[in-house]
């Protein structure tokens, strides 16, 4: 059973920082992507940031130089995911989820962790 436990979300004034952590453990493929989703009230699920076991990352447009992804490079932090948060803005205020997936001999496999709440305010 694979699991992704998040931390790190509050609530936040505009242009302030928040740093999201998202562990994930069980038996999961060393080579794996690891990825940052949101979604706002009345909005869809949308894509934030992506980064590979290779630590190749990938960002959306609306988040280039505010926000960053990593992982880590430890034994035990591999599949530990972080998305760094600066220069926040209102609109930035959603549930930030964050998302495994990595190949099998079943086929691809995904996860999603439980979401935590990202308010900023004006």
């Amino acid at each position: 059973q694979v699991q992704l436990v998040e931390s790190g979300g509050g609530l936040v004034q505009a242009g302030g920082s928040l740093r999201l952590s998202c562990a994930a453990s069980g038996d999961i493929s060393e080579s794996n992507v690891m990825s940052w989703y949101r979604q706002a009230p009345g909005k869809e699920r949308e894509w934030v940031a992506t980064v590979t076991s290779g630590g190749a990352a990938n960002h959306v447009d609306l988040v280039k130089g505010r926000f960053t992804i990593s992982r880590g490079n430890a034994k035990n932090t591999k599949n530990t995911v972080y998305l760094q948060m600066n220069s926040l803005k209102p609109e930035d205020t959603a549930v930030y989820y964050c998302h495994i997936r990595y190949a099998s001999i079943y086929g691809a496999r995904d996860y999603w962790g439980q979401g935590t709440q990202v308010t900023v305010s004006a």
